[in-house]
């Protein structure tokens, strides 16, 4: 029931998709599974995302890839997929170059279809600064291998922090090497309790002996600046994890404020060493406007506290980083800037008036909405040649877009919500909001697909690792559904026993193979 009522939304060529996909492979079955996620506002203006496949996918090679992915779409009857957002991974740019040729209608035929996952441009980054051992941090993360590698040890550390009557609950953290984060909740969990180091050294002679040297104050004081340093990246990686409500329309100020971060401690004798290499990676992937899409900087524009006038200020300061060797001056910058702003405008201009087409109007003629045209007296004519002469103000002779624009920003409020405004506002702008409601839900990042693999972990464990990949995608899919369904059948502990029992496996491949066949007969 559920996925009818999920295909009969997603296989509506009104319903623009944005899909999200990743692998993984089972450590217990030794299975590669691919996961779809795909997002959508409703007309209601609330966000939605859906787990719809969860399948074995037997190579990384992007022909098969694609194929998989272009099987799944068809499967779904999906017939307005926007955008794809995958990691930064060469497989994905070649199996994105051939899913745009066989989707039709695509924006510029698919110049903008690939987003690319924020989080891990984000990883990216911080890891070329992490390439570079700093002492201080290295004699640590030695410290804190020492004592984790022994259960003995770890009962006398702790015993270090209750005699002490330290106060923080968190434990020295591990650290997982491809994971930065993981290196930033170490320094941490280590900082809060960095006074019993030197008591755990009084207690075990070997300590010292092995690591070198115990952690002094003058090392928690440069663990305390990587922190702060490192605080920053941490933030915005949680940020745009965020899957639940809209956050495409920050993409512009976010990855400015992490520009602005790095110029920041570039000349930072603690971190001078790094910021170089970090910025390097930053300015392949953002340091040129010509590589992002051209949804993020519509998403920007439709975005009632920025508009324009932040547009300008975004096109700015990113012509002033790529302008390293000063061949630009300032006004040309400016100038430069405005041109883009303008060249953006005109873009945004042209995908609104495929929304006036959609809605059976004209894009020669710009006529608003019928609440908005003057209705003339057919009898007469004198009046009627008045009322057209351009003597009587019309609002006619400017767009629902323009109009839009030409509004100031509204002011800040941290509390805002884009999509309450819209909503809100549809009424003044039906058509603009139409279109914003669809580039709203772009995702910059994969991590709703990521978070699938979690569940999957719990699906598949060493008891029931002769699960049939039918069933597993059974499992999670159905899961997903029942508990994210705006109609609920079950309450959650009756999903969790129902999705529990192993018994009813018969019966979900049997109910699975009677919908293909069905789905088969009806030609979709």
């Amino acid at each position: 029931m559920e996925r009818q009522k999920l295909y009969k939304h997603l296989s509506n060529p009104k319903t623009p998709i944005h899909l999200t996909t990743d692998t993984w492979t089972s450590s217990c079955q030794k299975i590669n599974y691919m996961v779809v996620t795909a997002h959508f506002i409703t007309e209601d203006f609330v966000m939605h995302k859906r787990v719809v496949n969860f399948r074995e996918v037997d190579t990384h090679k992007a022909e098969d890839m694609a194929r998989e992915l272009l099987i799944y779409i068809n499967e779904w009857g999906m017939k307005n997929v926007m955008t794809m957002t995958v990691d930064n991974a060469k497989t994905n740019d070649a199996t994105i170059n051939i899913i745009v040729k066989e989707l039709p209608g695509i924006y510029e035929n698919g110049k903008h279809f690939h987003i690319r996952c924020m989080a891990h441009i984000i990883n990216l980054v911080v890891k070329m600064g992490l390439k570079h051992k700093v002492y201080h941090v290295k004699n640590l993360q030695d410290a804190v291998k020492y004592i984790r590698a022994s259960p003995q040890r770890i009962k006398t550390f702790k015993q270090a922090m209750k005699d002490a009557a330290v106060e923080s609950q968190r434990f020295l953290c591990g650290e997982t090497p491809t994971m930065w984060n993981s290196t930033f909740e170490l320094l941490r969990s280590a900082y809060d309790v960095k006074d019993e180091f030197l008591e755990y050294s009084h207690q075990d002679p070997m300590f010292q002996k092995t690591v070198g040297r115990v952690p002094s104050h003058s090392d928690f004081e440069m663990i305390k600046k990587m922190m702060e340093f490192l605080e920053k990246f941490k933030k915005k990686t949680e940020k745009v994890s965020c899957s639940t409500k809209p956050i495409f329309h920050t993409y512009t100020r976010e990855i400015l404020d992490i520009e602005q971060h790095l110029r920041k401690h570039e000349t930072n004798p603690d971190f001078m060493f790094m910021v170089p290499d970090m910025k390097d990676k930053y300015d392949k992937y953002w340091g040129d406007y010509d590589t992002i899409s051209d949804y993020v900087f519509f998403a920007t524009l439709l975005d009632p506290q920025c508009k324009s006038k932040f547009m300008k200020v975004v096109f700015t300061q990113m012509l002033k980083v790529k302008n390293k060797d000063k061949k630009m001056s300032a006004d040309e910058i400016e100038s430069k800037a405005r041109a883009k702003v303008i060249d953006i405008e005109c873009k945004l201009d042209k995908f609104f008036k495929t929304y006036l087409e959609r809605s059976n109007m004209t894009s020669s003629s710009q006529q608003e909405t019928p609440e908005e045209v003057v209705n003339f007296d057919d009898e007469n004519e004198f009046f009627g040649s008045y009322m057209t002469s351009g003597s009587f103000p019309s609002t006619s002779s400017e767009s629902q877009l323009q109009r839009y624009l030409n509004e100031d920003p509204i002011g800040f409020d941290k509390g805002y919500d884009i999509l309450t405004w819209w909503k809100n506002n549809a009424v003044r702008f039906p058509i603009v909001a139409r279109m914003a409601r669809d580039i709203l839900g772009m995702q910059i990042s994969t991590v709703a697909s990521e978070s699938t693999f979690s569940n999957g972990r719990r699906v598949i464990t060493d008891y029931r690792t002769n699960l049939s990949v039918v069933i597993v995608e059974s499992l999670i899919c159905t899961q997903d559904w029942l508990r994210k369904s705006s109609l609920p059948i079950y309450d959650y502990d009756e999903v969790h026993d129902v999705l529990a029992d192993d018994d009813l496996a018969i019966d979900i491949v049997d109910a699975i193979h009677n919908l293909k066949l069905t789905v088969k007969r009806s030609g979709n």
